[in-house]
Parts: C-alpha cells; structure tokens; sequence
C-alpha cells in the first residue's frame, strides 16, 4: 500500500510510541481475557459518525438552561471534524493499523474482534470528537463536576487503540484537534448575541399554538 511522505514519516517517527502504548493497553484483554471488549465497543459506538454526540449537543442547545453548553458542543464537534475528517485524514491519508498482515496491531486486533473503519487513520476522529464536545463541557461547567465529562474522551482514546482502529499516535492527534477545536468553541460561543441565550424556544412554540387556537 503506497502512503504518502507524512505517513511515512509519522509511521517512522512514532514507531517505537505507537507499539509500546499499543501493547500497554492490550494488557486489559490479556487480564480480563475479553471482558472489557463489549465495554470499548460501546464506547467507540458512541463516536460512530459523531451520531450521538451531536444528537446530545443539539438537545442541550434547545434547552435555555443548557444552550450554552450545546451551543460550545456543536462548534466544537464542527471544527474538530472541519480540521480532522475534511483535512488531515485526506491529506496525510495513513492507512489504519491493522493494515499491515505482519504487524504485531493485526494480531491484536484479531483478537478484539476485527473491526473496521473506511476512512484514514491520522487523526482520529472519535477522539477529535468526543474531545471537541466535552472539553467545553469542562471548561464552561463547575470545575468539581464537569472534570468527569473528560472521562469519556479518555475511554474513547482508550478504545480506539484497544480495538486497533487507531495507532495511540493518532488518537494523540485527535486529543489535541479536539482539545484546541473545543477550546475555540467556547471563544465563539462566549462571543454570540446574548438573546441567543434567553430564547425560550417551547415558549415560543406554545405561544404560536394559542394564537393559531384563537384565530380559530
């Protein structure tokens, strides 16, 4: 499989990262023996397509209460996935690990089921993405509570190099995207008119029910 110069050069420069990282967390299959397996297939379901994350960003954003946390989410989802999916994952175009038949990932990822994945590998964009979602959750909430919404980006991260999807030097990748895209997100999203806020859209729907009853 022919890649192009920036893969090559990641694939040679994080060679000796990659494995070792790699091998670390695949530890969790040799002590569980499978056991956290449905676990990390779960978690990685949850970034498919970024489906879910998105979903949840555009509740919260509906709600008045919660709009500012949405409203960070989905910037930060839109720009991790600009960055990660529309140009690094085309340009650097990295095959994923389980590419290479001789390669210790591909025994790996025999065992952990032999998932796959249609696009390319550098960055990772479930990483970028659960990252890009929950690092306005964090930087916005109370600092007491919103640490945890940091926990699922880690076990996206975590999942991703588990089920050999990913080289842990892409899902370093997709942390930083995701951090710096969620970071921007709350910049912008501190910056919108404040009567984005205050919209009351129920209120608004209920009201426009009343006045049609009353036409009526």
């Amino acid at each position: 499989m022919t890649e192009t110069a920036s893969a090559l050069w990641i694939n040679s420069t994080f060679a000796g990262f990659d494995a070792a990282i790699t091998t670390a967390i695949h530890h969790l299959y040799e002590i569980g023996g499978g056991f956290f397996t449905p676990f990390f297939e779960f978690i990685s379901l949850l970034g498919k397509g970024g489906a879910f994350l998105i979903l949840l960003s555009l509740l919260l954003t509906f709600y008045r209460p919660t709009r500012r946390f949405g409203t960070a989410m989905c910037l930060g989802l839109a720009l991790g996935a600009l960055v990660t999916n529309c140009c690094l994952k085309v340009l650097i175009a990295r095959a994923r690990p389980y590419a290479d038949e001789s390669s210790i990932y591909y025994q790996f990822w025999q065992l952990v089921g032999m998932h796959t994945e249609s696009d390319k590998s550098f960055p990772s964009g479930h990483t970028t993405a659960a990252f890009g979602a929950c690092v306005p959750v964090f930087l916005i909430g109370r600092k007491r509570i919103s640490w945890t919404a940091l926990l699922f980006g880690l076990a996206m991260a975590v999942a991703r190099i588990y089920l050999c999807v990913h080289f842990p030097s892409d899902v370093l990748a997709g942390f930083l995207v995701g951090t710096l895209a969620g970071c921007c997100a709350v910049i912008i999203a501190s910056h919108l008119p404040a009567k984005w806020y205050e919209m009351n859209f129920i209120k608004q729907k209920k009201g426009a029910h009343e006045c049609s009853a009353g036409e009526k």
